[in-house]
């Protein structure tokens, strides 16, 4: 049902709740990888989306001594996501991304176990059969007044 626009986030156990009405939030009782490998591989066989993907820019320094896990955590999610493009940008920027959404788009937050900041991985959904490119191409043909 999820489209163009909307967003999935495979987040740890400390992500907040939002409020914004399109968010919904499920416990899914399993873990952060297992939760991301299996949206993946759905989002993969669907033919109308592709997923943006976005990192907390935090994740990278958040260092072992503070978050046990969170190198072999980094390597499990490296080894994940190892052939796709990937964003980062500030985990509150990222919360006010979703908060925007939530406004007018569905949010879908699927809520694991782990235990370690900044460990959410957010899947901004983007048309899966019209990209960028050809995007462009329309743009530049309708400002030009041209027609197939």
């Amino acid at each position: 049902m999820l489209g163009h626009r909307n967003w999935i986030v495979i987040a740890d156990s400390a992500y907040p709740a939002q409020t914004s009405p399109g968010v919904e939030t499920i416990y899914t009782g399993s873990t952060q990888l297992e939760t991301l490998k299996a949206v993946l591989a759905a989002l993969d066989r669907a033919k109308h989306v592709r997923p943006i993907i976005h990192l907390d820019a935090e994740l990278e320094h958040v260092p072992e001594a503070l978050a046990p896990g969170v190198a072999a955590y980094r390597s499990g999610l490296k080894s994940l996501l190892k052939d796709r493009a990937v964003l980062t940008l500030p985990h509150e920027q990222l919360i006010a991304r979703l908060d925007e959404a939530g406004r007018t788009f569905r949010v879908l937050i699927l809520k694991t176990d782990l235990t370690i900041p900044y460990t959410s991985v957010f899947l901004q959904l983007d048309c899966g059969y019209w990209g960028p490119d050809a995007e462009k191409q329309l743009r530049a043909a309708m400002a030009q007044g041209a027609k197939p």
